[in-house]
């Protein structure tokens, strides 16, 4: 999630699949509490988001809510077309503890998915 200085919001997804391992997510879960506690800053740990995306920028844009409560409604979502690979042990270890991380699928409501060219 992304909020502009001038407090607007925007969700950026981007898919996953199963394949090589991802040098970003290894540095992120290196460093991942194994339980709830107190938010805490690393020292000495870079993190380049760039190596979170993918390198085709090219996406699909809905209109859609916060995926966690108060899920308000008219948040512009990009979903990034090409997805990422990750191996499955970076997904097992995100599932370990986070079991339940899934929102179930919210219809359209006449919605309009846009594609970007």
């Amino acid at each position: 999630m992304h909020k502009s200085c001038d407090r607007k919001v925007a969700g950026v997804a981007v898919l996953l699949q199963t394949g090589s391992a991802n040098a970003t997510i290894q540095q992120l879960w290196q460093h991942m509490p194994m339980s709830e506690g107190k938010e805490q800053e690393i020292a000495g740990v870079d993190i380049h988001p760039a190596g979170l995306l993918p390198r085709d920028a090219a996406y699909y844009l809905y209109m859609g809510s916060l995926t966690a409560p108060p899920c308000t409604q008219g948040i512009p979502w990009f979903v990034l077309k090409t997805p990422m690979e990750i191996s499955l042990e970076q997904i097992n270890a995100f599932a370990k503890l986070y079991p339940h991380d899934v929102r179930p699928l919210q219809p359209l409501n006449g919605g309009v998915v846009k594609e970007s060219q």
